[in-house]
């Protein structure tokens, strides 16, 4: 049995279903029974558990003998990353006595050491945390998720610029998630050995130009960009809503990626969806 963190979200539901469609018994964790219900109705269990309560988690996790472990964001009106190293310590108490054999955990590929840089930070201290327990952890350093545009297509169609932190020609790994959640899977059914870091990316590396190009394509008419400069990091996010704290990590978080080389080596995993592929359905959903 597989147990699921996630399963509703864009990586999580693509691991539970890639795991049904190969015949094997999935748990997914949730807080609301109604939220899981499409997996249900697949084969999956639904165990009910508040990722606050540790107790419930665990009660979770002992349903399964592999779990694939993914930190949920934070409210942005919040400090995210007080909340976000909180919860991280609930699913590192949880995994205690949980009798699993293997984990899989979804990080990012900016993961570094440090306070107040966002998901760098955060997933940092969950890899860390990981590392010092007992049960064999494998960890996922997923690349810029290219459904972070999925919220640009409204305004894109509406004839508005591509929105962007990342100047036009600036290139760094993107995943679709899809490919993520089907890496996550293959690592789950893995051996238990198979424990090391790798680095989840695309089958290229694309750049903000890149992805209004492939808007362009899909819609057929063209798409322009506009550049946010460092010095408006922070004032971008406090008009999206964001708390100061929040816009400070997001801030130093793509501030961060800016300076990154992004040379992983040999530690690539590359999966197949291409950012045409994603926008081009995108746009037909």
């Amino acid at each position: 049995m597989f147990v699921i963190m996630g399963a509703t979200g864009h990586v999580g539901s693509v691991v539970a279903e890639t795991l049904l469609d190969r015949g094997q018994h999935v748990t997914v964790v949730t807080r609301d029974p109604t939220h899981g219900k499409s997996l249900q109705d697949r084969g999956a269990e639904v165990a009910i558990a508040d990722i606050e309560d540790v107790g419930s988690l665990r009660a979770a996790f002992m349903r399964g003998r592999r779990a694939f472990l993914l930190n949920p964001p934070a409210d942005i009106t919040g400090d995210t990353d007080a909340t976000e190293l909180q919860t991280v310590s609930n699913i590192l108490a949880a995994l205690t006595d949980s009798g699993l054999e293997k984990v899989v955990a979804e990080s990012t590929a900016g993961a570094m050491p440090g306070k107040g840089i966002g998901d760098s930070s955060v997933l940092w201290e969950f890899e860390q945390g990981l590392r010092r327990q007992p049960i064999p952890a494998a960890i996922n350093r997923a690349g810029f998720y290219m459904s972070n545009w999925d919220a640009q297509l409204e305004p894109v169609k509406a004839g508005q610029k591509l929105q962007t932190m990342y100047p036009r020609d600036f290139v760094l790994p993107m995943v679709a998630p899809r490919d993520a959640g089907i890496v996550a899977a293959d690592r789950l059914m893995s051996p238990v050995n198979d424990t090391s870091t790798r680095y989840i990316e695309g089958p290229a590396r694309y750049s903000s130009a890149d992805v209004a190009d492939a808007f362009a394509t899909a819609l057929g008419r063209p798409v322009d960009i506009a550049v946010t400069p460092p010095d408006q990091f922070r004032a971008a996010y406090r008009k999206l809503g964001f708390s100061a704290a929040a816009a400070d990590a997001y801030s130093r978080m793509a501030e961060e990626t800016l300076a990154s080389d992004f040379e992983y080596g040999d530690r690539v995993i590359a999966g197949t969806t291409s950012l045409q592929s994603y926008i081009d359905q995108l746009v037909r959903q």
